[in-house]
């Protein structure tokens, strides 16, 4: 469920008409994501999504991610920008929430991506980065090592209710992240999110990539690290598909190449991205009531990862 704020037909009409993209024929709520509260929009022009911003997106940060779509998206990137008004905003407030009418992109995500959508999403990726070589603002990355570290402390000794010992291995695992995390890798704007329902395909190509409310400044190949781990597993978090990873990576490397320490750096990024999301599941597991309309994400599925790249062989990083 992916609508806690509910919009009228009348507001989302009045809303539309400081636009000029048509008169309202139409507005459905959307089922997917769990972020924000969504809308599909059809006008007598066009196909939109409002968005409207939910607690979990800082207002604050909206200029940021709107500064970045809107330089993907001049450099041809399949991305969906924030449309503007008759005066030039792009952020509107829509029932007390900052909102946004966001250009409709064609496509659907893949349930299960074979290794043609992985390759074909390696390679959106390191095009995203290319493009965003010459982006120059920046967003702390509030989900970094820094930031695991604090979830680990608030979520205590209640992680052991998840999963017996799971307190200890995270323990572990911060220590080992401590010594090990590289510090001199190249750094830009990344997603930090992309996993295959953050990507939309017609087919095994690529029409969108969508859903940047985690895009921050890092280490640029933690992004892939990020999608190697959301994308060359089961949901469960089994069932590793080496045809997908090598696919993921050779698509990455044919748009844009990892440097030989980006390369020798991936095991060690991977742990961190299935550690992060084992954090944010956990917290999320351990802090959303019963009875909330968000359907809670199993942590251990991102455990089961972090214990697969623990034991992998470096190599499965090569393309």
């Amino acid at each position: 469920m992916a609508v806690y704020t509910q919009v009228s037909a009348e507001r989302i009409a009045a809303l539309l008409a400081d636009y000029d993209v048509g008169t309202l024929v139409s507005a459905k709520g959307i089922a997917e994501g769990v972020e924000n509260s969504n809308y599909l929009v059809e006008t007598s022009k066009d196909r939109f999504i409002l968005t409207l911003y939910e607690k979990r997106v800082d207002a604050d940060d909206l200029p940021f991610f709107l500064t970045l779509l809107d330089h993907l998206a001049e450099r041809g990137q399949p991305v969906p920008p924030a449309i503007a008004d008759r005066n030039g905003r792009q952020i509107q407030q829509v029932e007390g929430r900052p909102a946004c009418l966001i250009a409709f992109l064609p496509g659907v995500s893949p349930g299960e991506p074979n290794p043609a959508q992985s390759c074909a999403a390696g390679a959106a990726l390191g095009a995203l980065h290319g493009a965003l070589e010459d982006f120059t603002h920046a967003r702390p990355n509030t989900l970094s090592l820094p930031g695991w570290h604090d979830l680990a402390k608030r979520c205590g000794d209640h992680l052991d209710d998840i999963a017996p010992g799971l307190g200890g291995t995270i323990a572990e695992e911060l220590a080992f992240l401590d010594a090990h995390w590289p510090s001199d890798l190249p750094r830009s704007a990344i997603h930090a999110d992309l996993f295959p329902d953050n990507v939309l395909m017609l087919g095994n190509q690529v029409t969108g990539i969508i859903d940047f409310y985690f895009a921050c400044t890092e280490i640029r190949a933690y992004d892939l690290a990020v999608t190697h781990a959301a994308w060359c597993f089961g949901d469960n978090g089994t069932g590793f598909d080496a045809e997908r990873s090598e696919a993921l990576i050779e698509g990455y490397e044919s748009a844009h190449e990892l440097s030989s320490a980006e390369a020798a750096a991936m095991p060690v990024l991977a742990r961190g991205a299935a550690l992060r999301f084992l954090l944010t599941r956990a917290w999320d597991w351990l802090n959303t009531p019963a009875d909330a309309l968000v359907t809670r994400k199993d942590p251990g599925a991102f455990l089961r990862r972090l214990e697969f790249y623990r034991a992998a062989d470096p190599e499965i990083f090569l393309p």
